[in-house]
């Protein structure tokens, strides 16, 4: 009997895993899938799930279904380290796991920055966040009076711009819940770069600013963030904290959310595997490690030495047929057929999930390149159907 280990429960091993479901290994190949999650949230509906237009259920894969729906074996630990030399994958509460062939998708961890790290909520890990943001939410539903409440938002990428519309909009709604007036409600977003949305075209980070500006949000552009200490300040809420900038710019923020650049995991780098300069496994167009072929690596925590994309769930999602088709042909020692992943995405950006409102309300930017096309709400209806359509797949695979 031999062992295919999947690290991780990431959009690519989840659509594996559905596969491999329909259509199973030999059998004499061991399917063994280790996660610390037993579900895990789909990226693309995240925005509209913490405004509150989503369930939990609904933005979630069940990773104990989906598991024995592929007759894996489910082992619900941290991988903490590899063995190359003896191919065992060490665990933080289980004896190693043995493995022939092994596939690689945990996505990414925030980077470590001084002065910073005891005090902020970073958005990944995802499961992390949210474990704080529910703790949030309960603390303002029952701490919240009739004082100023400020959340400080650190980064200006579309993960920053997406989650300050969201928060907006959850909070604007617990407070009318107690009615309490929303204009209590300052968020602050901050950017290191002279215009939001790096990476994008700069229309698309023009239009996010207009709206923006057009909701309230208070932007700091060319802000770089070098310390968040404890708040002397006294407010309702317990925690404070105080942001700290380069430029001498100081802000009271009853909570602070990290939506910077990210790397992988310690344990990665320190794993044996070649990596880039953040600790990404550095992968080849048959998403195998460049230095072990017995290893695969898809989503955040890969990075292609021959076509480099950004780290965002669209390009996870389309390496999933890829990823099962070689895991297959390996584990049956058939020739690996090589994946060119597309060189431009369609992002859709929600910019107004108001969970008081039915979908006919709800808006939607579309950027393509330097085509950005919205706010619509055709869009977003667009978007809903794509999201849910997805989420079908896992409900009763």
């Amino acid at each position: 009997m031999k062992n295919l280990v999947l690290i991780g429960g990431g959009h690519s091993h989840a659509i594996a895993l559905r596969r491999l479901g329909m259509h199973p290994l030999a059998a004499d190949i061991r399917l063994i899938l280790i996660t610390n999650v037993i579900d895990t949230p789909y990226s693309g509906m995240l925005p509209a799930y913490i405004s509150g237009y989503y369930s939990f259920k609904e933005c979630h894969i069940n990773l104990t279904n989906l598991a024995k729906f592929a007759q894996a074996n489910l082992v619900l630990d941290s991988a903490i380290n590899l063995d190359l030399a003896n191919k065992r994958v060490l665990c933080q509460n289980h004896a190693p796991i043995d493995f022939d062939w092994l596939s690689i998708d945990i996505g990414s961890t925030p980077a470590a920055i001084a002065n910073v790290d005891d005090h902020i909520i970073p958005i990944k890990p995802v499961p992390n966040f949210l474990k704080h943001w529910h703790q949030f939410l309960t603390e303002l539903e029952v701490s919240l009076t009739r004082e100023q409440l400020r959340i400080g938002i650190v980064g200006g990428g579309a993960g920053g711009v997406e989650l300050s519309l969201a928060i907006k909009i959850r909070i604007e709604a617990i407070l009318r819940s107690q009615r309490l007036s929303p204009s209590m409600l300052e968020i602050h977003l901050f950017h290191r770069q002279s215009k939001l949305m790096t990476g994008y075209p700069p229309n698309v980070g023009r239009q996010m600013e207009k709206i923006l500006k057009q909701q309230g949000i208070y932007i700091h552009l060319c802000e770089s963030v070098s310390k968040v200490t404890s708040s002397q300040t006294t407010t309702s809420l317990s925690n404070s904290k105080l942001i700290i900038c380069d430029s001498g710019l100081t802000l009271d923020c009853d909570r602070v959310f990290w939506v910077t650049s990210a790397i992988a995991p310690d344990w990665i780098r320190s794993s044996g595997l070649a990596t880039d300069e953040k600790g990404f496994i550095l992968i080849n167009d048959r998403l195998q490690s460049i230095s072990n072929p017995t290893v695969f690596a898809t989503g955040d925590i890969a990075t292609s030495i021959s076509d480099p994309r950004p780290k965002a769930g669209v390009f996870a999602v389309r390496q999933a047929g890829p990823l099962y088709h070689n895991l297959r042909r390996i584990t049956s020692q058939q020739p690996l057929r090589s994946f060119y992943p597309q060189k431009r995405s369609l992002s859709l950006i929600g910019v107004g999930c108001d969970a008081r409102s039915n979908s006919q309300n709800l808006q939607v930017i579309a950027a393509w390149d330097w085509l950005c096309i919205g706010p619509s709400k055709l869009l977003w209806q667009w978007k809903e159907s794509i999201d849910r359509k997805f989420m079908q797949l896992f409900e009763n695979p």
